[in-house]
């Protein structure tokens, strides 16, 4: 399969072209060295918010900032980031999808206990959850576009994670709400975000409908109300710090071991927490023809953040067809 000569993108990639020394259309646009020269301030557009939220009259929410916390790699990070570089108050959010690696919840325990942060951890219906994977790996449910980031059965998971958790930081008044991006996953530009109720609001239908579709009103507490929405005011800005400081994998990993996280043996090389991911890269690349995570890991060697060796490695090996074939037998299962 041909591939870029800088990046990784394959030939299989949506719209991508080759000039005549094997470059994709991404890596011949202009440099991002500019965007690199301004993450500075995006911190500190960060840091100079977190002072005015705590010098506001009646600021008297219990959190700072709500994180998204799946016990994996770069959120253990980022986690650590808000407690001991921000110094905030933090709620770790963690959605079981029922497919989590037990490894994941034993780093979710040890790393909470350790930064001294209180855990909430949400379990829906393991049965809802498998018709929904279930019916994410027969058919298409969202635009072509969003399948160039991830595969269904992703978007459809981090889709339920995302609106429940800025449901409940709209319900207990949280600031800000956290995620542990790599650099590849979202832009600089949206690393220090305000939400934007109206966007989130259509952002949610084009999840909300295909699943209520499948489950039905059993979705409906995990989703922003119409109520909610209504009361833009109360949205909370979004924060990725990993946009805008330094990252490197074998630093992230050193760190997270000191506070107590460990690699779990049981999961594919594109994931630290989820079970359910092997099965998911593998529908996805018979389906499409391409790795779903090739994007995210091609603007990390792009930015330079990732070597292409190390991200080859990353999407080259063929999914272990025992634990393929382990997920989908558990997906069947009444």
């Amino acid at each position: 399969m041909k591939r870029c000569t800088r990046c990784i993108l394959p030939e299989t990639f949506p719209g991508i072209k080759f000039d005549e020394n094997g470059l994709c259309t991404h890596c011949r646009r202009p440099s991002r060295a500019a965007m690199k020269e301004n993450k500075k301030e995006w911190e500190e557009k960060f840091l100079a918010l977190i002072e005015e939220y705590r010098k506001r009259p009646g600021a008297g929410s219990t959190y700072d900032v709500i994180m998204a916390y799946s016990g994996g790699k770069d959120s253990t990070y980022t986690l650590d980031i808000f407690v001991n570089r921000y110094n905030l108050r933090v709620l770790a959010y963690t959605f079981d999808n029922a497919f989590m690696s037990p490894g994941a919840f034993v780093n979710i325990r040890n790393v909470c206990s350790n930064l001294g942060v209180d855990s909430l951890v949400v379990h829906p219906s393991p049965g809802m959850l498998k018709k929904i994977f279930r019916t994410a790996s027969s058919r298409p449910m969202y635009s072509p576009k969003t399948l160039e980031r991830a595969s269904t059965i992703c978007t459809s998971c981090i889709g339920m994670v995302k609106s429940s958790m800025l449901r409940t930081a709209i319900e207990k008044n949280i600031p800000f709400v956290g995620f542990g991006w790599s650099p590849g996953q979202a832009p600089l530009q949206s690393s220090v975000m305000k939400t934007n109720a109206a966007l989130m609001k259509a952002s949610q239908k084009a999840i909300y409908t295909p699943l209520h579709d499948i489950a039905g009103d059993a979705i409906n507490p995990f989703f922003v109300t119409d109520e909610q929405f209504s009361q833009p005011e109360r949205f909370p800005w979004n924060i990725h710090p990993l946009a805008f400081l330094d990252y490197d994998e074998s630093d992230i990993v050193k760190r997270n071991m000191e506070i107590g996280w460990e690699k779990p043996d049981d999961t594919d090389p594109n994931s630290t927490n989820c079970l359910l991911n092997a099965f998911a890269n593998n529908v996805h690349r018979k389906t499409y023809g391409f790795h779903p995570y090739v994007w995210e890991i091609a603007n990390m060697v792009r930015q330079g953040v990732m070597t292409r060796e190390d991200g080859l490695a990353k999407i080259e090996p063929p999914e272990n067809p025992e634990m393929v074939a382990l997920i989908e037998g558990e997906l069947q299962a009444d």
